[in-house]
């Protein structure tokens, strides 16, 4: 299958193939990186749509070729043996501008997310060198504003990103060196609070409390969330999920004895 990437007839239908079976061979993502060509083959594929993303004129077609290629790109990323060359090359940077796109259409959506995981598969794995690489490119504003404006599966990964970025040593301090930087985090992590109060998401609320509770480990995010930290963790919004979720009820009462 791999062969037939190098067609430009067959292509489509052998990334679609390839993303297919990812599950059914386990390194996968060694034999793509190490097999000549293929790698920048998924390059061309994702740099060949930039054009499309401003203004807005990506097809669910386009969209769903490049979301196979990304697909394919996250088993090179997820694999130990790959992952690190992947982050040295710089390859993550290339998915910056599909992270900046605002449009909430299916095609883009489903761009941002695909993307996102790729990076969820980096950062997994708590390396200080991979933190350190998304920090270093100003990846966190774009973090931020998925969080923010993105899809409930957007914003849930986007999340739990940013939550291993601020579990490392180095992205704490990036996060809360910086009063204006600081206050922008909390700000947007209440703003994600406040969008569930009409559909809540157990997965993303947990994501979120876990963030909060190790954002007050800093004194000044502590005092600033003493005052602004939503209400609604407070009263009984979400009291359906703390009733069917004892470990989200225990991040809650967590939280509070932090700030208390």
């Amino acid at each position: 299958l791999m062969i037939e990437l190098f067609s430009a007839t067959n292509r489509e239908q052998a990334l679609a193939e390839l993303s297919r079976r990812r599950d059914q061979n386990p390194d996968l993502g060694v034999a793509l990186w190490n097999a000549y060509g293929v790698m920048t083959i998924l390059y061309q594929e994702i740099i060949a749509i930039y054009p499309l993303l401003n203004p807005p004129a990506l097809t669910m077609l386009v969209s769903n070729r490049v979301c196979n290629s990304l697909a394919l790109l996250q088993l090179v990323a997820t694999h130990e043996a790959t992952r690190m060359q992947l982050l040295k090359a710089n390859v993550p940077q290339l998915l910056y501008p599909f992270l900046s796109t605002t449009s909430k259409v299916k095609q883009y959506d489903n761009l941002r997310l695909t993307s996102l995981g790729v990076i969820g598969a980096l950062v997994k794995h708590d390396s200080h060198e991979v933190i350190g690489f998304f920090v270093a490119t100003e990846f966190l504003p774009l973090c931020l504003k998925i969080m923010d404006i993105g899809s409930e599966l957007c914003k849930v990964v986007a999340t739990f990103i940013f939550q291993k970025i601020i579990l490392d040593d180095g992205g704490f301090h990036y996060v809360t060196s910086h009063p204006k930087r600081l206050h922008t985090v909390l700000v947007i992590l209440n703003n994600v609070i406040n969008q569930m109060v009409a559909m809540p998401s157990g997965r993303l609320l947990k994501s979120v409390t876990k963030c909060l509770i190790r954002l007050a480990d800093n004194e000044k995010a502590k005092l600033e969330m003493r005052e602004s930290v939503s209400e609604h963790l407070r009263d009984s919004t979400f009291a359906q999920v703390l009733a069917e979720d004892v470990s989200y009820r225990r991040l809650v009462y967590q939280l509070l004895m932090k700030l208390a």
